[in-house]
């Protein structure tokens, strides 16, 4: 008797761990509760990456600091990512230190904000997490924003070398075409940018003269790793959805989508939660889909008329 009582207070106890964890447990990933209960953390420094203008002005995470895409995460001039100095520099006066935890949030289901965690990976900066579900999630459950600016005291990060591993470059992506590399291509846009049906979503500016995929790549659009919420699947959920697309871990993945930041999100996905070894393709589609005598598969044959 005593024996049976003991197992049922253990099922029930199983049965309340089971329901009350997050869904998904991540060294890299912080939930919005883990975030409001650490607003006044020193060690803890809250970086806004959005790409809707004047939405960090109207409101955000208090004490967090903006940092605009377009220009704290990229080279203005060259084609690329932010200089090393420049980038010491801009952390530095957001107040980041070597023992400073950086959290990164932002719109778009995180698209820019996790494009901001694959900068920081590409330059060896530890500690650094994603605020799951982003401002989506946040302000969904009504959590604080506010317009006031931030200026913590001045950091003393000091930047390591580039990892130039977790980055791919046009002829990485080429050879993989041309069946020279064994890496597996996800390309995480739209079926439609898939297919060629559309050069780029509805809206965008950037454009390639040319419609379609990487030739080889298998299409996961990055819809496909989120809940309803914005947060991440649990990893069991995301390990069988690339599975079943043939991303097993067992070979060298490169993602792509049009620019960068869509596909930054599915490589935290593959390589920060289901530890894959992951390179980014910043170039995408907008360099491949330009680039002048390189292969396309295009299902839908669109061909571009010049507008």
């Amino acid at each position: 008797m005593l024996l049976t009582r003991v197992i049922g207070k253990l099922r029930v106890a199983s049965l309340l761990l089971v329901v009350t964890l997050p869904a998904i447990a991540s060294d890299f990933l912080v939930t919005t509760d883990w975030v409001e209960k650490n607003l006044n953390n020193p060690k803890v420094r809250l970086i806004e990456v959005s790409v809707n203008p004047g939405l960090f002005e109207r409101g955000h995470i208090p004490g967090a600091v903006n940092f605009p895409w377009h220009t704290e995460f990229v080279d203005t001039v060259r084609r690329d990512i932010v200089p090393r100095d420049r980038f010491e520099q801009a952390l530095r006066k957001a107040g980041v230190s070597n023992d400073t935890t950086v959290v990164l949030y932002g719109d778009n289901n995180n698209w820019f904000a996790a494009w901001g965690a694959w900068i920081f990976d590409v330059y060896q900066v530890k500690n650094v997490k994603l605020l799951d579900g982003g401002r989506k999630k946040w302000e969904a459950e009504n959590r604080p924003l506010s317009p006031l600016a931030s200026t913590p005291a001045a950091g003393n990060i000091k930047l390591a070398k580039t990892d130039t591993s977790l980055r791919a470059r046009l002829p990485d992506v080429l050879a993989v075409a041309e069946k020279r590399s064994n890496a597996v291509l996800v390309d995480i846009r739209s079926p439609d940018e898939y297919a060629g049906k559309v050069f780029a979503p509805a809206g965008v500016d950037e454009l390639s003269v040319r419609a379609g995929h990487v030739p080889g790549a298998v299409n996961v659009p990055w819809s496909k790793a989120v809940a309803a919420d914005g947060t991440f699947k649990p990893a069991a959920e995301l390990k069988k959805l690339y599975a079943e697309a043939g991303v097993d871990g067992s070979k060298p993945i490169i993602t792509y989508c049009r620019i960068g930041e869509r596909s930054s999100h599915t490589w935290f996905a593959l390589k920060k939660l289901l530890g894959y070894d992951v390179r980014n393709y910043d170039g995408s589609w907008t360099e491949y889909g330009n680039a002048v005598g390189v292969p396309i598969t295009n299902l839908a044959g669109t061909v571009w008329g010049g507008k």
